[in-house]
């Protein structure tokens, strides 16, 4: 029946649907969502696996199939918290949506000489601009409205220059798929969230399929991007052999030009990290034969270069000199440093799920490269795409997040090789069989002997359905692993990035009310609106400071934060703010424990000098009584 694969995606999405309706997130524990979901998910995502793995392996089944499978896992991975949570998650998520909002209500972001916290987002403004003017079309009121689903928005966005990449190697349907739904599931880093990498990632990824597709040097003298005949990816000039035929080329060329040229200059005014990571990718393939055109690389360092002389100068000016202690310093900058040590049995779980998933998917790259030896050879720009992040460890450390990107920018090309290991042969693609006729019409040029053998072109014809024996069911058990171990990989930490609406009524109470200079003091800046409003009103996070400082603030919590807070002039107020998830935070990351926290909310709750003005079951805020 040509429907049947509907049959496992409807059972999984209505399976996904009970779950939803039956999961209770009011009281997360150290396992996050993991503690919380109904088992109903669980077996939807298994249903969902197996029906996906037996129609891509179908060689009668369409590509519509495993892309509506596809469609429903990334509903199921990304849209699951959009529907549980009555808050959007994630504290740097709230931080954004405040440069938004001070972007619509000013019309400017921060002054370039003001390099505070924020600066950074007066010279890269490009996601803040365009989600300003999202705004105004979708006639909302904030960013908040829709940033909750962004992160399945933003997923989606990867699928089309995932699919060009991806078909550019091979035609076997059976690895592009499966490529694609490792590195879904594979993709667990977090970054798909309201923020300006989660468009700048697949701005890359666009600038990328344009290069592999429409500047290989193989496109020459063929049709295909890989070499292939056909319509499928032709950039026209085969076939343009009349008068006209040079002057087409030049035109298409211009054109593909133009567009490269966009999709950098994207990526430049977007984001910091992603300009570099592109540099270093391009470099890469531009060193192999096949794509030693250098427009592409040469057009991305001029307009890095530019942007970064001109609009990026303060910023970077300001932060060159700890960017240059940092290169060369590989330890430090994949160590993690104080507070994000996960502490307590869920938190380390969760952090180990996520370590696992990651290392088996790079391990099955490996198996994959040296399994499918025509692939090797075939998709060479792929494995550079995998390796080319790797130097960027010498860079920097990005915030103690650059593993983090890292593998984020090894995935695209990981995936592929991941996937090749879990398939039998893969079919070669068309250029492939391109080669290999140019084989054989050489071959039949040279003069041959009486027992010269006929050459005979291999055979490409999809493969059959594989035959239920043990070993077969080694690589859906595998591809079902790895799926299930995106939950706690990806949502583990959820009690750490789910603020209640009693948390943010409790901020925008403070900040409705604090005059213009105040000072908000907090554990950490983990809470919602924690940036909101802030070209008036100033923060301080005390577990950012030196340790020392912090054990002092522990010894002492009352006293010691009176006297951080009492530079601040009159009307201007000082207030000191505790909410649950600073609470989680420092927990889980392995800065104060329960008791300490406990500890410094009630010092400042005995203390004469602090005055409450809120508190809910989420928090409680006091505000520094004015000197008598």
């Amino acid at each position: 029946m040509a429907a049947w694969p509907a049959v496992p995606l409807l059972a999984a999405l209505a399976l996904w649907g009970y779950a939803v309706r039956h999961t209770d997130v009011s009281a997360l524990d150290d396992y996050g969502l993991v503690g919380a979901l109904h088992p109903a998910f669980w077996a939807g995502l298994a249903v969902l696996t197996a029906g996906f793995w037996f129609t891509v392996r179908d060689p009668r089944r369409r590509s519509r199939w495993p892309l509506a499978h596809v469609l429903g896992l990334l509903v199921m991975e990304r849209a699951t918290q959009a529907l549980l949570y009555p808050t959007p998650l994630y504290a740097w998520a709230w931080k954004h949506d405040a440069v938004v909002d001070h972007l619509l209500t000013s019309g400017g972001l921060q002054d370039a000489d003001r390099l505070g916290d924020m600066a950074v987002y007066d010279q890269w403004p490009g996601f803040f601009a365009a989600q300003a003017a999202l705004v105004r079309l979708l006639g909302v009121d904030n960013a908040a409205m829709y940033m909750a689903w962004w992160p399945l928005v933003s997923s989606v966005l990867l699928l089309l220059p995932l699919l060009l990449i991806y078909r550019t190697f091979t035609t076997d349907r059976r690895l592009i798929w499966t490529a694609v739904w490792l590195f879904c599931v594979a993709n667990w880093v977090g970054q798909d969230y309201f923020s300006p990498q989660s468009v700048a990632f697949a701005l890359h990824l666009g600038v990328l399929a344009v290069v592999l597709r429409r500047y290989s040097s193989r496109t020459s003298g063929s049709s295909g991007p890989s070499g292939s005949s056909g319509s499928s990816g032709s950039d026209g000039p085969k076939g343009l052999d009349g008068p006209d035929g040079r002057g087409g080329v030049r035109q298409g060329q211009a054109v593909w030009a133009v567009l490269l040229s966009l999709l950098v200059v994207a990526v430049v005014v977007s984001h910091q990290l992603t300009p570099g990571m592109l540099v270093v990718t391009l470099l890469a393939l531009a060193l192999t034969r096949r794509h030693r055109d250098w427009l592409p690389l040469v057009t991305t360092v001029v307009i890095f270069l530019a942007w970064c002389l001109t609009a990026a100068l303060p910023f970077l000016s300001a932060a060159m000199p700890d960017m240059i202690r940092s290169v060369g310093d590989v330890g430090a900058n994949v160590e993690t440093g104080y507070g994000t040590t996960p502490t307590g049995a869920g938190a380390v779980a969760m952090s180990w799920a996520a370590r696992l998933l990651s290392g088996s998917v790079l391990l099955l790259a490996l198996a994959g490269v040296l399994r499918q030896r025509v692939l090797r050879r075939r998709a060479l720009p792929l494995l550079l795409l995998a390796a080319a992040p790797l130097p960027m460890f010498v860079a920097s450390s990005y915030g103690s997040e650059m593993i983090f990107r890292v593998l984020m920018f090894m995935l695209p090309g990981a995936a592929f090789f991941a996937a090749a290991a879990l398939l039998p042969r893969v079919r070669a693609s068309a250029a492939e069989a391109a080669d290999a006729a140019d084989a054989a019409a050489r071959n039949a040029e040279r003069p041959s002997g009486p027992s010269r053998r006929r050459f005979a072109l291999p055979s490409f014809s999809p493969p059959s359905p594989p035959r239920l024996r043990y070993g077969a069911w080694l690589a859906p058990l595998v591809l079902l692993a790895g799926t299930l171990a995106f939950v706690p990989s990806y949502s583990g930490k959820d009690r750490i990035n789910y603020f209640p609406p009693r948390e943010v009524a409790l901020v925008q109470r403070l900040f409705d009310q604090a005059p213009d200079g105040s000072l908000v003091v907090a554990a950490n800046r983990n809470y919602p609106l924690a940036y909101e409003q802030y070209w008036r009103v100033d923060h301080y996070w005390f577990l950012d400071d030196d340790r020392r400082h912090v054990d002092e603030i522990v010894r002492d919590p009352a006293g010691v934060l009176a006297r951080d807070m009492a530079a601040v002039d009159a009307p201007a107020r000082a207030y000191f703010l505790l909410t649950q998830g600073q609470t989680a935070n420092s927990e889980m990351n392995g800065q104060l424990n329960e008791a300490q926290l406990r500890h410094v909310r009630e010092s400042v709750a005995g203390s004469p000098r602090f005055e409450r003005v809120a508190e809910n079951s989420a928090g409680v805020l006091y505000v520094l009584k004015p000197a008598s």
